[in-house]
């Protein structure tokens, strides 16, 4: 019996005859040029689904330019993104988006040394980046704009770059934890900042400033130390302010991650929570939901802050003229047993 030959895709040339069209025009039509009627494109896509034709994505390229991925850089280190809530359930959202799409996403790292990541953008391997966790300094924003890549932000941007970004509602979010302090009779309220050099730690801390009692806001550099949003760093900046300000009642922390770190300090300096301390966090994670106890936090919506910022960006890549509105999505206060 004679071995059977495996079927052969269908190519380019079989969709054109079955679609009556020219290997032009079915050309056109893969790569979303515009030059082709309604009726063409109609028929080379019946032909396209009737014998099951899978594009080229190499060959594609070659003509478009373009590679159908997007570099999502976080300026932070690896051990920080896989172990942070936020980053998480963002990248989710991102790939949700983009998995409706022929988009792929590669995920890259530029803590420290940027020049690997400068290199694989400035090379043209990605159409498009999504860049998230930005620093003051950071190089990338800058390398981005002279190369007119197209982009979106995780966050504002520092220095007010005509940038499209997507951010939370940091001041209100950071306000309401505190006026939810006051309101529970809490006298001594400190805060665990993110780091200066971060925007979404500067905003967190304004909000918070800004809500404190009148007799609280002219001293409130004291009632202020700075973490890294990391858990350890959340339990020094604890220890730090229980020696600097003894008869705290209340912290609110500008993370989840820095809220369980003063969760620990708190246990272990013997301060019953929430009797004699309320704690508040901020994010609202998975980690808040199951500390012990349960942390009252601030809700951000990771999720749909990804989905956004793949909205925004895909919006520029399939029209290169355009320049999407910011986006800034509302917190909410979400009250548990830790305040």
């Amino acid at each position: 019996m004679a071995n059977e030959q495996p079927a052969r895709r269908p190519t380019v040339w079989a969709v054109a005859a079955a679609a009556g069209v020219s290997k032009t025009t079915v050309s056109r039509v893969l790569t979303g040029s515009p030059r082709v009627s309604p009726e063409a494109r109609a028929a080379v896509q019946r032909a396209i689904e009737e014998l099951g034709y899978v594009p080229n994505r190499a060959a594609r390229s070659l003509v478009t330019r373009r590679t159908d991925t997007i570099a999502l850089v976080v300026s932070e280190s690896e051990t920080r993104i896989f172990s942070e809530p936020f980053f998480a359930g963002t990248v989710r959202g991102i790939n949700e988006e983009l998995a409706r799409t022929d988009f792929a996403f590669v995920l890259l790292s530029s803590e420290g040394d940027t020049t690997r990541v400068e290199r694989y953008i400035v090379n043209g391997h990605a159409d498009g980046v999504i860049l998230m966790s930005l620093h003051e300094r950071d190089p990338l924003l800058h390398l981005l704009i002279r190369t007119h890549t197209p982009m979106v932000l995780g966050g504002r941007p520092f220095h007010g770059e005509n940038v499209p970004y997507v951010d939370a509602d940091n001041r209100a979010g950071a306000a309401a934890a505190v006026q939810h302090l006051v309101e529970r009779g809490r006298k001594q309220i400190v805060h665990i900042a993110g780091p200066e050099d971060m925007l979404v730690g500067v905003d967190r801390l304004d909000g918070f400033r800004h809500a404190l009692p009148a007799a609280s806001r002219r001293s409130w550099r004291r009632l202020v130390a700075y973490g890294d949003f990391s858990e350890d760093s959340g339990e020094r900046a604890m220890l730090e302010l229980l020696d600097r300000v003894p008869r705290l009642d209340a912290v609110f922390a500008a993370s989840d991650l820095m809220a369980i770190g003063a969760l620990r300090a708190l246990r272990a300096a013997g301060r019953s929570v929430p009797r004699d301390v309320a704690v508040v966090g901020f994010d609202d994670s998975q980690a808040a939901r199951v500390a012990d106890p349960r942390l009252t936090s601030v809700r951000q919506p990771m999720e749909e802050i990804g989905h956004s910022l793949a909205r925004l960006l895909l919006a520029q890549l399939r029209d290169p003229g355009t320049r999407p509105a910011s986006l800034v999505v509302p917190t909410e206060l979400v009250v548990r047993d830790s305040s």
